[in-house]
């Protein structure tokens, strides 16, 4: 049995290298960074998660995930997006409130009460961000997806997912006219900085590259 901290590590890892196409290594800073840890402390527990035969690692080197460790972190985060899903559907949380939630919620060791609740759902395909949740065998299938970023200006798309879960990041998805299925046109990208004037339902918003590299469209 791994400990919470653990499965964080690894649900992190996954979440770094598995999310962007091509990538499948993460640093230790970059890990770090988004466990919000110093890199020592982030060390330490690499190298019981080595121990455990559960990631490939050396010391301030590039870390993948094993074949265990992938399927352990596998099944953390379906449990988390269904039970984001439960939350947002079924007890009516907003779509930057379950993230917190579901991050407590997915340490719960009952593989019967998973299946359950995944039949409960009529076994979604997404969750509230857009993000693609694991079926029991672990299976996922990435979609192909850009980002606003790289979108040409003249352009018209729909936001299909969220990067940043974060309830802040969300909140301002939210102040901005946004939501799924949100039809986005690029009016116009500023060569210094990459920052973009877009527009939703008639309604213009300056939005900031960083931003733009957090929404998905197609």
């Amino acid at each position: 049995m791994l400990t919470q901290t653990e499965e964080n590590y690894l649900k992190a890892l996954f979440t770094l290298t598995e999310t962007e196409e091509g990538k499948t290594e993460a640093g230790t800073n970059e890990l770090a960074a988004v466990l919000n840890v110093k890199p020592a402390t982030a060390n330490d527990m690499l190298k019981k998660l080595k121990e455990k035969k559960l990631i490939s690692y050396e010391k301030y080197g590039k870390i993948s995930l094993m074949a265990a460790g992938r399927k352990l972190a596998v099944e953390i985060v379906r449990k988390h997006r269904l039970w984001e899903t439960f939350l947002y559907e079924k007890l009516e949380f907003t779509w930057d409130e379950v993230h917190e939630v579901a991050e407590q919620l997915e340490h719960i060791h009952s593989p019967k009460l998973i299946e359950k609740l995944e039949k409960f759902l009529d076994y979604p395909q997404l969750d509230p961000h857009g993000d693609v949740i694991p079926n029991a065998k672990g299976e996922m299938k990435m979609p192909v997806r850009k980002t606003l970023a790289q979108l040409p200006v003249g352009k018209t798309c729909k936001l299909v997912a969220v990067k940043d879960n974060s309830a802040s990041f969300l909140q301002y998805v939210v102040q901005v006219g946004l939501g799924l299925s949100s039809k986005i046109k690029v009016v116009t990208r500023q060569s210094f900085d990459g920052s973009l004037e877009i527009e939703v339902n008639g309604r213009r918003s300056s939005v900031s590259q960083k931003f733009a590299e957090n929404l998905y469209v197609v």
